[in-house]
């Protein structure tokens, strides 16, 4: 008799869609079940996740079907109507065990196989950006308690892990439905005094107009915080932001990235950046452009706008497409030069490195990806002869381990990674 087929969990999407898949992968037991993790964020992502799914059920014909996330809360309906899904569930029960026939959430959860663990401490949006569809599948702000992170973090530590990402839906808006408002400042300040035994804390995207002096403080002067920031700056024209409904200004971001590199000059900035929002015209996408040296942007996320239904920006009029994808084309070649640069200056440094499976790469605390090849193998044994075949190979794999923190000397870079050798 055939063994029965592990569960699956397929993800597309956001850093906390990641963590929650985990949770989701730890309720599954030994069921033949395929949960698809949804995503709205845009149309495209909309696609991806059906064409996941009709790549699952071909695959795996008899497995149960169960689809989850964004885009299957916001529009179940459709979901449920596809074929191939046996069942939907709804962000607000994705972490109920009941859904999937548990009794209890594990604590903590391993994220086996990751370098990096991922750790939800926000959900849902109380903003309402004229482009975000994500509200309606994520509801408004909640916080989890610190001392449930602080228990969390602890049990990944303790399990191995050395990096820890704090994940959410609006990061930076932590705490204030908590009593006494805690601020996501006064949470990294718990974790990092109640587990001291975390090397690297990180955190995913953050809203610049909420960074107080308190989270500015650590993140540019606590060793055992990353020194990389992730902006949700989106557009680099005061107007479009205005019409996104954005809380920050173009000049608000660009004081902010002086300020943290002034403080902190090995900070590493990333942004979202949206090309081709309506009424975009080419003096606007220019300032957009701009904000690539401007903020100095290193990691770039770049998306082509895409209405989604019932959002105010898709009444709004648009871009036409040929014209959103040649600047989203033209933003991310600016991004790869920009990226390019910033890596040649690092040719030559000591890097401290997460190595990520099998081995043979990771990231540096910049979040720079650094490939990490074998050493050189020495041709000549202890007796004068040359060595086996066999001898080349054991000697050529890497050292490193998954999970492993190493110092990386950097020899070259090919434009876009770090190529280092094990100090």
């Amino acid at each position: 008799m055939l063994a029965p087929l592990a569960p699956e969990v397929i993800t597309l999407g956001c850093r906390l869609n990641i963590a929650e898949s985990e949770n989701i992968r730890s309720l599954l037991g030994d069921r033949d079940v395929v949960v698809v993790n949804s995503c709205a964020v845009t149309n495209e992502a909309v696609k991806a996740t059906r064409a996941a799914i009709r790549r699952a059920r071909k695959r795996r014909p008899g497995a149960e079907l169960v689809v989850t996330g964004c885009a299957a809360t916001i529009d179940a309906a459709a979901f449920e109507g596809m074929a191939e899904v046996d069942r939907v569930v709804a962000n607000p029960s994705k972490l109920v065990p009941d859904s999937w026939g548990a009794t209890t959430l594990p604590s903590p959860v391993r994220f086996d196989g990751h370098a990096r663990a991922l750790v939800e401490v926000q959900n849902g949006c109380d903003h309402r950006c004229t482009f975000c569809a994500i509200p309606f599948g994520r509801g408004n702000s909640r916080s989890v308690p610190a001392g449930a992170v602080v228990e969390r973090i602890a049990g990944l530590v303790d399990a191995g892990h050395r990096e820890v990402v704090l994940t959410g839906v609006d990061l930076t808006s932590y705490g204030h439905d908590l009593p006494g408002a805690p601020t996501l400042g006064h949470l990294v300040e718990r974790i990092l005094k109640l587990v001291p035994t975390l090397p690297r804390l990180r955190l995913s995207s953050l809203d610049g107009i909420e960074i107080d002096d308190r989270l500015f403080d650590l993140l540019t002067g606590e060793a055992r915080v990353m020194p990389h920031v992730h902006l949700s700056l989106q557009a680099g024209d005061d107007l479009i932001l205005k019409r996104m409904k954005r809380r920050h200004s173009r000049a608000q971001s660009v004081a902010l990235v002086n300020r943290l590199k002034a403080k902190r000059p090995g900070i590493a900035i990333g942004a979202d950046i949206i090309a081709g929002f309506p009424t975009e015209d080419e003096a606007m996408f220019a300032n957009s452009f701009a904000l690539i040296a401007d903020c100095d942007i290193v990691h770039a996320h770049i998306f082509p706008y895409s209405p989604r239904s019932g959002t105010p920006a898709s009444r709004m009029p648009q871009v036409p497409p040929p014209v959103v994808k040649d600047r989203a084309a033209r933003l991310r070649g600016a991004a790869e030069e920009h990226r390019a640069r910033w890596l040649a200056t690092l040719v030559g440094t000591e890097q401290r490195v997460l190595v990520e499976a099998p081995g043979d790469r990771g990231h540096a605390e910049n979040f720079a990806e650094v490939g990490l090849p074998p050493a050189p193998f020495a041709l000549s044994s202890s007796k004068g002869c040359a060595s086996s075949p066999q001898d080349k190979a054991k000697a050529s794999i890497s050292p490193a381990r998954a999970g492993d923190v190493v110092l990386a000397t950097i020899g070259h870079t090919t434009g876009q990674k770090l190529i280092g050798q094990i100090s």
